[in-house]
């Protein structure tokens, strides 16, 4: 059976550093941090007290007030990088065979806010369970494919994948795969997230897992230092419009990349450390290129997962420089979660949007705030560090890793 070419024909962004896919690639290039204390309750008892939230969003200036209500933080979000993806890719939504249009979402917490709340207004009570009819509906992480494809219409396959970090990316090799063998035409997928609630960062932190950076929260995201501590949490979304390769040709669409590929792996070793020598990084880079037919030295860019962990960070780079050999050192490597914070599950779809748009432009954003070497790091990779680099790419990687050890890679390619 002769697999389907697959393109992607629409993006949408909502991110820490702007709220659109054109305001996203602004701070991007201009290497804008998104960190900044948070607003949303009192931090005053916590270890961390910064995020990378978003600015001036208001879901009621997307979304109507009663619909609204309705959802979960991370389901609004859904919705509004969605509709930017959907406008963007000019679908006609009139034409379209809405059986052949899927939504394939990921989420790694789903409405956390939600759960949150509601068990809070239980326990402030006198004991008798008065919760919000719509409690279940906003808490669960399918609801957000669920409610794009109400929206519109679209009576394709429709589900959530949970993969923690990796979850986006996950969703979009299933939508890849979905499209490749000839069961969908189109699907919108990618991924959101709204963990900066008094739960998220009070877990994240009982972990150790997050930066304490406190007297200076828009350095704290540091991937590749020496000095890094742990990752800054980010909230938002990524939306991505895949389409079948003639599908989107007959309507004339604007293609800004070939999906060529995708790779999936397990490092089979701890709960959340990654493995040392980066053994499962490894093996889903190479079942990315061997699933893409691309040779290592085909790759440009390397968007990693990066997020500013002792440990990870090293693990990845080590791993890279197995796969790649001696090319590694020609890859324009960077972590945009220097500049986003860590949005968990939508981290694989607004890192692919990132590598996609740097292949349009032909620009590599960043890896900011680097100011100390660390040892343990190769000194000739090239890290993009501090300052965006122009590059030609034709062909970029993303990599995206979750808690459990969960590892996705998605690789792009210019359209020939």
């Amino acid at each position: 059976m002769e697999l389907k070419r697959v393109v992607v024909t629409g993006l949408g962004a909502l991110t820490p550093i702007g709220n659109t896919k054109d305001e996203f690639w602004k701070g991007l290039i201009s290497g804008k941090s998104g960190a900044a204390p948070i607003t949303y309750y009192d931090t005053e008892k916590f270890k961390t007290q910064f995020a990378c939230e978003l600015k001036g969003f208001n879901a009621t200036d997307f979304l109507d007030r009663k619909e609204a209500r309705k959802m979960d933080k991370f389901a609004q979000y859904a919705m509004v990088a969605s509709d930017e993806a959907i406008a963007d890719a000019k679908l006609n939504l009139d034409e379209v065979n809405k059986l052949r249009v899927g939504v394939i979402w990921g989420t790694g917490i789903g409405g956390l806010e939600t759960f949150q709340q509601e068990v809070l207004n239980f326990a402030d009570g006198d004991g008798t369970p008065r919760f919000n009819p719509f409690f279940i509906p906003k808490m669960i992480a399918d609801i957000a494919p669920a409610n794009i494809s109400i929206k519109h219409g679209f009576m394709g396959p429709n589900y959530t994948t949970v993969s923690a970090c990796a979850s986006s990316a996950n969703a979009m090799f299933d939508a890849l795969n979905y499209i490749r063998l000839g069961y969908c035409d189109v699907v919108v997928t990618g991924g959101s997230e709204a963990a900066v609630t008094i739960a998220g960062m009070g877990g994240f932190n009982a972990m150790h897992a997050l930066s304490t950076r406190n007297e200076s929260p828009e350095t704290a995201s540091r991937p590749f230092d020496g000095t890094r501590d742990g990752f800054v949490l980010g909230e938002g979304a990524g939306a991505l419009v895949l389409e079948e390769y003639e599908h989107a040709k007959a309507r004339g669409a604007k293609i800004y990349a070939e999906v060529a590929g995708g790779g999936l792996s397990s490092d089979a070793h701890h709960m959340t450390a990654p493995h040392p020598e980066g053994i499962g990084v490894v093996e889903v880079m190479k079942n990315c290129l061997e699933n893409a037919n691309l040779k290592p030295e085909d790759v440009d860019h390397i968007n990693t997962h990066g997020t500013s962990t002792p440990l990870g960070d090293v693990a990845e780079l080590k791993a890279i420089s197995k796969v790649f050999g001696n090319h590694a050192k020609s890859i324009n490597i960077n972590s945009t979660k220097s500049m986003t914070g860590h949005l968990l599950g939508a981290a694989g779809a607004i890192e692919a949007i990132s590598v996609i748009l740097a292949m349009e432009h032909g620009m590599v954003p960043p890896t900011i705030n680097h100011t100390t070497v660390d040892e343990n790091i190769d000194p000739e990779l090239n890290l993009t560090l501090n300052k965006a680099q122009k590059r030609d790419v034709k062909v970029a990687m993303s990599n995206t890793f979750g808690f459990g050890g969960h590892n996705a890679c998605i690789v792009f390619k210019k359209i020939n």
